[in-house]
């Protein structure tokens, strides 16, 4: 069982000499808290904004639970839930190093790219239920409108967002 719960810091691991992140081992605090504040004003949960955040700025290998909550000045718990929920979502990875007993949390590459082709069927498929929802009220201009306009823009966003994912893979190719 891999002990993630020591969220003091006086089981981080040592910075090798003349890593650059040795001097301070935590770097891009404040953008980070500054970005996951945008986040969560735009609707994410208020911790793993700040976890997501801080795994962007962390160092090459990421971080473990003890160094996130170590840099957050959060519990274990707060980590757990928050690495936990981003998991899910694909936005974070968790990996184990060899020789190493606790694991370790990196943001994954290109995570929002992921998200948005993995999610481009969900548009579609709301699309046709927001439909039968218009259709079913015929009787109801009010509700028949509201309907259709928020299906036509579930279609909208399904095209111009595979326009924009294409867009993106021919930026990065150049």
């Amino acid at each position: 069982m891999r002990d993630d719960s020591d969220v003091d810091g006086s089981d981080m691991d040592a910075a090798s000499p003349g890593d650059a992140s040795a001097a301070d081992p935590h770097r891009g605090v404040e953008p980070a808290e500054q970005a996951a504040a945008m986040m969560t004003a735009a609707g994410m949960a208020r911790m793993p904004a700040r976890v997501m955040m801080a795994l962007v700025a962390a160092p090459d290998g990421g971080y473990t639970a003890a160094q996130l909550g170590e840099r957050l000045g959060v519990s274990a718990a707060a980590v757990s839930g928050a690495v936990r929920y981003l998991q899910q979502l694909h936005f974070i990875q968790r990996r184990s190093r060899p020789g190493d007993r606790r694991d370790r949390y990196e943001f994954v590459h290109d995570p929002f790219y992921s998200s948005i082709v993995g999610n481009m069927p969900v548009y579609s498929r709301l699309s046709e239920y927001i439909d039968e929802i218009a259709a079913e009220h015929d009787d109801d201009q009010g509700a028949h409108d509201r309907a259709l306009e928020l299906a036509e823009f579930f279609r909208f966003l399904s095209v111009r967002m595979l326009q924009i994912v294409e867009d993106w893979r021919e930026q990065r190719r150049d």
